[in-house]
């Protein structure tokens, strides 16, 4: 469905893939000759994000022409300014980070043919609504929208029912990775006790 043009809703877990499901037709989609931002990717984590970027680097190993960059916070901003003026076709990025550049200049959203929001429920819990509005609301009209979520909460299908075109849906359904009698818990501690903890519960 990507590759025919629709936008999509993915509902599938953590796991399942779902890089590779966005990240493979992106690859094929994009022009290599043009060196500017045409496939934007917005995640929740600066984490996410750097390993978004990592695996789309590993499908592209025989694509050399094709370069895709991640921008988030907390790195700088000038560097990653940088990397987007070298010529970059994929964009991975925060929403945080994406606004400032978007107001910065540093890229420009005439150009983008393609939009995934990957984990787009965490996205809404941690409060970028206004931004991904604000985000989607200033794309060009014959862009691509793809929707990944974990969860389809009334929050995610509202930002779906404003601006995707006649999503197609597709749901993979996650493995159950526990069996019902096993109890799961955890021990925060501080990192130089990890591993003194970790031995005493062996």
């Amino acid at each position: 469905p990507i590759l025919e043009g629709k936008d999509i809703i993915a509902a599938a877990q953590t796991g399942t893939g779902k890089t590779a499901a966005f990240g493979l037709p992106l690859l094929q989609l994009v022009d290599s000759e043009a060196r500017h931002p045409q496939a934007l990717v917005v995640c929740p984590t600066r984490e996410l994000c750097m390993q978004i970027t990592k695996d789309i680097a590993k499908f592209s190993l025989h694509k050399k022409s094709i370069k895709s960059v991640a921008v988030y916070g907390g790195a700088s901003i000038g560097d990653q300014i940088r990397d987007l003026k070298r010529g970059v076709q994929i964009v991975v990025a925060t929403p945080g980070r994406l606004i400032d550049l978007i107001e910065r200049k540093a890229i420009n959203l005439e150009n983008i043919n393609y939009i995934v929001l990957d984990e787009a429920d965490e996205m809404l819990n941690m409060g970028f609504r206004e931004d991904m509005e604000d985000l989607l609301g200033a794309m060009k009209s014959d862009h691509q929208t793809l929707f990944f979520s974990a969860t389809m909460n009334k929050q995610v299908q509202k930002l779906i029912q404003k601006f995707g075109n006649d999503p197609q849906e597709i749901s993979i359904k996650g493995q159950t990775k526990t069996v019902s009698t096993v109890t799961q818990s955890y021990y925060e501690v501080r990192n130089r006790s990890k591993v003194e903890v970790l031995t005493r519960l062996l």
